[in-house]
Parts: C-alpha cells; sequence; structure tokens
C-alpha cells in the first residue's frame, strides 16, 4: 500500500511541476494565498499545492512552511470559519472531546490561592469556544480572543457584541501574548494552532511566557501518530497540511513549566490529538 502511494504522490507532484511550469503565475498566485488546505481548490490548484508543500517538506524547510500556513489563516480563515468545513468545532469537537480538561482546569483553580483573572485563547477562529468558556469560567474577568484573520475577528465583535467579557484582537498569538500578556492567566489553544509554529519559535514563546509569571497554559494539539518520540524527541513535518508534530512535553519542560496532565487521543490513522496542561511555578 505505502509503494502504491508512494507512486501516486510521485505522479501528483511531477503533474503539478508540470502545471508550475506552464502556469508560474497561477502557482504564485495560490502561494500567496497560503496552501495550509485545499478547500475549494481546482484539480490542478490541489497539485500546485501538493507539489510547493513538497519542494518545502522535502528540503525540510520548516520556516518557509510555516510562514505559508500563516499567511494561509491571515487572508483564508474567515472563509474556512464560515464554511462547511469548520464543522462547528464546539458542538462537534471541543464540548465532546476536550470538556474533560475543562473540568481538571475547574478543579485546579479551586486549589489557587490566587485568582486567574485572564483567559487568552490564540487562534480563536469563529469566537465560539472562547464564549462557551466565559459562561463556564464566570470568576474569570476577561476573555481575549487571538487571531490572525482581520476579517474574522470583525466578524466576532458584531456576534458576541452583548458579551461585555469577550474582547477579540486580529494578530499574531505569540507576539501580541509576549507584549501584552500579565501573571495570573490562562493561555488556551484547541484543535491546532501551535502545530503552524516551528519548534524554534514556540519553544522561544515559552520560555518567554513562563517569565510572565503565574501562567497555566491549556494545549488541545495534533501530532503525528508515527511520531515516536523516544526515537525522534524533535518536531517533525507531517500530514495533509505539511504542518508540525510538536512534542510539547519537552517544550514545555524545557521552558520551565510544571505539566499537571498529559494524555492523548487517536483521532485518525495519522493523527493524536494531545492535551496538555501546564503551569509555571
Amino acid at each position: 500500500m505505502q509503494i502504491k502511494q508512494k507512486a501516486k504522490n510521485r505522479i501528483k507532484y511531477v503533474l503539478g511541476e508540470f502545471i508550475i511550469f506552464c502556469q508560474p503565475k497561477k502557482a504564485l498566485m495560490l502561494y500567496k494565498k497560503g496552501l495550509t488546505l485545499d478547500t475549494n481548490l481546482s484539480l490542478k490548484g490541489r497539485l500546485i499545492r501538493f507539489t510547493l508543500l513538497e519542494k518545502h517538506q522535502k528540503k525540510n524547510d520548516f520556516k518557509a512552511l510555516s510562514k505559508v500556513h500563516k499567511t494561509y489563516w491571515e487572508k483564508q480563515g474567515k472563509a474556512y470559519f464560515s464554511g462547511k468545513y469548520n464543522n462547528n468545532t464546539l458542538e462537534n469537537f471541543f464540548i465532546p472531546e476536550c470538556s474533560f480538561l475543562i473540568d481538571l482546569l475547574k478543579e485546579k483553580l479551586k486549589n489557587e490561592t490566587e485568582n486567574y483573572n485572564t483567559l487568552i485563547e490564540i487562534g480563536t477562529g469563529d469566537g465560539t469556544v472562547l464564549d462557551y468558556l466565559s459562561s463556564i469560567f464566570i470568576q474569570i474577568d476577561k476573555f481575549i480572543g487571538l487571531d490572525l484573520s482581520a476579517d474574522q475577528i470583525n466578524a466576532n465583535k458584531l456576534t458576541f457584541k452583548l458579551n461585555s467579557k469577550l474582547e477579540f484582537v486580529s494578530a499574531d498569538g505569540v507576539d501580541w501574548i509576549k507584549k501584552h500578556a500579565e501573571s495570573y492567566t490562562i493561555v488556551l489553544t484547541s484543535r491546532g494552532v501551535l502545530e503552524y509554529f516551528t519548534e524554534y519559535r514556540l519553544q522561544k514563546f515559552l520560555n518567554r511566557l513562563k517569565k510572565k509569571g503565574k501562567i497555566i497554559f491549556i494545549a488541545i494539539e495534533p501530532t503525528a501518530a508515527n511520531h515516536d518520540f523516544s526515537i525522534n524527541p524533535n518536531s517533525q513535518i507531517y500530514g495533509h497540511e505539511s504542518s508540525f508534530s510538536h512534542n510539547y512535553a519537552k517544550l514545555f519542560k524545557n521552558a520551565g513549566f510544571s505539566i499537571w496532565h498529559e494524555s492523548r487521543k487517536l483521532f485518525s490513522s495519522e493523527i493524536y490529538f494531545t492535551f496538555f496542561g501546564a503551569k509555571t511555578d
């Protein structure tokens, strides 16, 4: 089966190269819009996308792939979250698959001597998860949703204008948090956000975040099912999106966080969803 898939991928790559050679402007246009997902692309577009991502992957060029992903969510984020591919993340994924971790967080906050007054979601998307959390954690004063898509953030501001606890900001989550986050803050990612950051940038971010003071980090992120951290403890490129499977336990520990929860669920033959609760001392 692997031999057949390799042969199929080789054909796709060659066809993609041919189309890029014949239609370089089309390829450039697609590249400038981001290539993370192939939704709404024609057959030619999918072949171009496959080949361009493969070129970066063959070079193990994490930086170039990260840039491609950032461009996609900046320019196509709203189209994704308002389309059928979003598939109602809150009700179909977050509540059934992740609520156990939210329950554990509730219990942990009960045992804290100081109040955590802010929750920040990186990659808030359509804002439904953040709105839901604001109804769960009524003791938290402020909920901030960060997203690369300015259009999606503007839509969220209208959708949730009656919830005074919510604030939405169009920004790179890592850059914004480094400038604005304070002690006694909870940081959350759900269903894949950190998978688009290079290992170097993610480690640097966590190192910096540790210095902010009392921080709780909830990370709900996919990793490659075949990523054996005992053999390869570093990040690797994987999957249809050519995103990054990170060793989150290593990254959190390297930054000085203590891990109070770690688990995973098999989501497909290629993907585990990993669930982390980490905290600064």
